[in-house]
């Protein structure tokens, strides 16, 4: 019997981070408390997002809304690397980078983790930005995943390509 494999990666799904952010848009256009302050969030560029206000409280006020909407899409807020609100001209600036993939770094502590804790008979190897699992027993990679899912990182971690 062939072995069976599944991957950790860590990535977001950029259709619902693009929701997220049309919905953030319209709320911020609409309620009472962002009236005047030229408020507004949109894209920079494929993986970053500015976040514009004419106070810091206003526009950390427009990321706590773009948070809420994310984790109702059940998007990780851990893909999300926000700046300090900074001053830019008589604009309030927030620039947040969206952050996918996982580190050989970060992989190599998963793996460790694995190869520590993790039952012996599976095997982790990193490939590119993501980490394959496999194992003769189907068991023992649902063990792993138990395993790396009650591990606390600063980067969204997500199963794929369970076989």
């Amino acid at each position: 019997m062939a072995d069976s494999t599944f991957d950790i990666v860590s990535k977001f799904d950029r259709q619902e981070v693009d929701n997220a952010l049309g919905q953030t848009a319209r709320e911020v256009a609409t309620r009472f408390d962002f009236k005047g302050t030229n408020a507004s969030i949109e894209w920079k560029g494929e993986s970053a997002i500015e976040i514009t206000a004419s106070a810091d409280d206003r526009a950390s006020a427009v990321l706590d809304v773009f948070k809420g909407k994310l984790v109702k899409r059940d998007v990780s807020l851990k893909v999300l690397d926000a700046s300090e609100p900074r001053q830019s001209g008589q604009q309030s600036k927030i620039d947040i980078a969206l952050k996918e993939g996982i580190s050989t770094e970060n992989a190599k502590k998963i793996a460790k983790l694995i190869r520590d804790e993790g039952p012996k008979a599976v095997k982790a190897q990193i490939q590119g930005d993501e980490l394959r699992v496999s194992s003769k027993s189907r068991d023992d990679l649902q063990a792993v995943i138990s395993l790396v899912k009650g591990q606390d990182y600063d980067f969204a971690v997500q199963f794929q390509n369970y076989r």
